[in-house]
C-alpha cells in the first residue's frame, strides 16, 4: 500500500504521542526530504529533531519505519533501550485504539460487568488485558 500524506499526518501524530508519553523528544515530521535521491534525512536544529521522509513510490511500511527510527536516532537511543522504544512505537502505529502504558508497551481494554450489575444492570468496570 503505497503512502499518503494524510496517512503521513496520522502516523506521525500517533508516534509524537507515543514518544512524548516515554519521555522522548518529540521531533517534526516533514515530507519530502530537501535533498533528492533520498529516502529520509535527520536534521536537529534547537534540540528538536526534524524527520524529512520520502512519501512517493514507497511501500507505507518503509515510510513508518523511517519515521521510527527518525525518533530512535534523533533522541541518541542505543541498545536494548532503542529496541523497546522501536517496538513500543511500531505497536502504537498498529494500533493506534490500544491504551499507551508509559512501559514501552500497550493494552486493550474491555469492558466487564462489576458483581452489582446483576442488581443494577447499569456499572461496568474497565479491565486492563
Amino acid at each position: 500500500m503505497q503512502a499518503t500524506s494524510l496517512r503521513f499526518a496520522a502516523a506521525a501524530r500517533t508516534l509524537g504521542q507515543a514518544a512524548r508519553l516515554r519521555g522522548l523528544v518529540v521531533p517534526c515530521f516533514r515530507s519530502p526530504p530537501s535533498l533528492d535521491g533520498v529516502h529520509r534525512t535527520i536534521r536537529c536544529r534547537g534540540g528538536v529533531p526534524t524527520i524529512a521522509v520520502r512519501l512517493r513510490g514507497r511501500p507505507w511500511a518503509a515510510v513508518v519505519s523511517d519515521m521510527i527510527e527518525g525518533v530512535v536516532v534523533g533522541n541518541g537511543l542505543s541498545g536494548s533501550r532503542a529496541d523497546r522504544i522501536r517496538a513500543a512505537l511500531w505497536l502504537a502505529v498498529d494500533n493506534p485504539t490500544a491504551e499507551p502504558t508509559r512501559e514501552g508497551s500497550t493494552r486493550e481494554t474491555r469492558e466487564v460487568p462489576t458483581e452489582t450489575q446483576s442488581q443494577e444492570g447499569s456499572n461496568h468496570q474497565l479491565l486492563a488485558m
